[in-house]
């Protein structure tokens, strides 16, 4: 039978030693004032309605089936991009 070379880690860190962070979805702050949203989901913050209804129409424009609008975070107010 063949011998197997087993590499052993240094013993200069051990497991416990080492902080190991697990993974997860972390929400990023919104940084705008207008969220685009799609099929109730926040997709992107934008800080002008403009940029917002322009990315909003792009969506729109290539997947006509699903609900894109702009929510106002200030005013809380929602409007649906058709």
């Amino acid at each position: 039978m063949a011998t197997r070379v087993i590499k052993r880690r240094s013993t200069e860190t051990s497991a416990d030693d080492v902080a190991i962070e697990a993974p997860s979805q972390k929400w990023q702050p919104d940084l705008g004032r207008y969220r685009l949203q799609v099929d109730k989901q926040t997709k992107a913050s934008y800080d002008s309605s403009e940029e917002a209804e322009k990315a909003g129409m792009a969506i729109k424009k290539n997947f006509p089936v699903v609900q894109v609008s702009i929510h106002d975070t200030v005013e809380s107010v929602s409007r649906i991009l058709e």
